[in-house]
């Protein structure tokens, strides 16, 4: 193909900041039309469906219950078949006419068969668009880079997540159905066009892209160097050495193995620690939103809109500091983020309690410590959000490293993602049944300590796995001669 005359606009097409740009849109566009549609929901079903009032919760559930059981139905063949195909550019544009058609039917829909099946649209569409899009950063900027750009990434769709439900209520009660798809048809037409624009690096590089050739994943990933190599001891090489051993994969593996190679990977604590951390986080977000709208009506007597402001306090530490924790676990590691960012919610959970035991009075002084509260809590969200998909990429890199002709051409990164966008909607669908249990039957503070004791085993748990084990831990292996992966 290198003769064939290249593409008009190959060189911006390509370029890492437009290929970041247009993953940053795709999942923006994803959450922000979830969050869009959700507060017009119960007012579709009465007015379009004729659903008894007494009936919409249980209806709405059960349409939020259908998104999510999409998503993490179909994340791992998202993967297995993005790990299979020349270009990821063709399923990630699948997954936007997948959102196209249910924000369509969603808009037109007249039964709750039409409804049901556009949040399924709607869930296809999410798990296509975060399995795939987080293969195609890797792709582009390398596991030495990926804190940082999941970091600026999730900062940028936390706005989405906290400015769409507000958004979607206002625009409903201004101008109705019409501003609420109208607002998300424009949107679908932006993220349509920059994925049919993107080129990926490894497609542009047959046609001789100045900066395709260097693919930090194509050199990192899949060259078998040891980037460490420079700073570490003769012995913690050796030490090293033999960890390498440990990711050799033994052969034959069974059919199912063969046929998604990741999942030998699934065996290592790592990985397995990495997406706990993952359902942690989501869980932990999900029960933000579940849980403060009615906590606020409670507590301090807000509408929908008040509420809906009160996410502003916990999603701008997440959008300011995303980026710098995500360059912190890149420099320093995915240990330190994951142990200080779970281990700094505890406390920061637990002050939750303090406004409904009574320890603040007043709507005012509750309403600022509250604030406040949140405030930290988004410090602790910014710090969580990019190490487990950095610890799992890294993982899998040294598996690919170690086995180079067992994962195929394309690696087995998008089948990873897939578990994460499986395991992350696992988190975002039983996060606000255990949250809305707990606040139902122990009250609100008593439910935010118990998901700070989750945080504070997450935090332990990714002491002793995430990064490896402690250096303690390493001296006493090499020492005694104990291999560990």
């Amino acid at each position: 193909m290198g003769t064939d005359k290249p593409p008009i606009g190959l060189k911006w097409r390509s370029n890492t900041l437009f290929i970041i740009a247009t993953v940053a849109i795709g999942l923006f566009t994803d959450l922000f039309l979830y969050g869009l549609i959700v507060p017009v929901l119960p007012f579709l079903l009465q007015e379009r469906v004729n659903i008894p009032e007494n009936k919409v919760q249980s209806y709405v559930s059960g349409l939020l219950a259908a998104y999510a059981g999409a998503s993490v139905v179909f994340s791992i063949p998202a993967g297995w078949i993005a790990d299979r195909t020349n270009a990821r550019r063709t399923p990630f544009l699948a997954g936007l006419l997948a959102l196209l058609g249910a924000t369509i039917m969603l808009a037109f829909g007249q039964t709750i068969g039409v409804l049901v099946a556009a949040r399924i649209l709607q869930g296809i569409s999410a798990a296509v668009v975060w399995t795939i899009g987080l293969a195609v950063v890797l792709d582009t900027v390398g596991p030495e880079n990926l804190g940082k750009v999941i970091g600026s990434i999730f900062s940028f769709i936390s706005v989405g997540e906290l400015a769409a439900p507000v958004l979607g209520g206002v625009l409903y009660s201004k101008t109705g159905y019409a501003g609420v798809f109208g607002v998300g048809a424009g949107l679908l037409g932006v993220d349509f066009l920059m994925r049919l624009l993107i080129i990926e690096k490894k497609v542009a590089a047959r046609y001789g892209a100045d900066d395709a050739s260097t693919n930090p994943r194509q050199h990192d990933s899949r060259s078998g160097e040891n980037e460490d190599e420079e700073n570490v001891d003769e012995g913690t090489s050796l030490l090293g050495k033999k960890e390498e051993g440990n990711f050799k994969i033994p052969q034959p593996q069974n059919k199912i193995v063969r046929t998604l190679p990741v999942l030998y990977c699934l065996s290592n604590p790592r990985i397995a620690v990495a997406l706990l951390l993952s359902f942690v986080q989501a869980a932990t977000l999900a029960m933000f939103d579940a849980t403060i709208p009615t906590e606020a009506s409670s507590l301090l007597g807000f509408s929908s809109l008040e509420a809906g402001l009160l996410f502003i306090a916990l999603d701008i530490p997440y959008l300011i500091l995303g980026p710098l924790a995500g360059w912190a676990v890149d420099k320093y590691g995915t240990k330190p983020a994951a142990v200080v960012g779970f281990g700094y919610l505890v406390p920061a959970l637990v002050l939750l309690r303090l406004p409904t035991a009574g320890a603040v009075h007043g709507q005012k002084a509750t309403l600022i410590f509250w604030c406040v509260t949140l405030a930290l809590c988004g410090i602790g969200m910014a710090i969580i959000g990019s190490p487990s998909i950095v610890e799992a990429s890294d993982v899998v890199q040294r598996y690919d490293k170690a086995n180079p002709s067992f994962f195929g051409s394309n690696g087995p990164y998008a089948q990873l993602y897939g578990f994460q966008s499986l395991v992350f909607s696992a988190g975002l669908t039983l996060g606000p049944i255990l949250s809305g249990t707990l606040r139902d039957k122990v009250g609100y503070g008593n439910m935010s300590a118990v998901f700070a004791a989750i945080a504070g085993v997450t935090a332990v748990l990714s002491f002793f796995f995430i990064g490896g084990k402690p250096e303690s831990l390493k001296k006493i292996a090499q020492k005694h001669s104990i291999s560990f992966r």
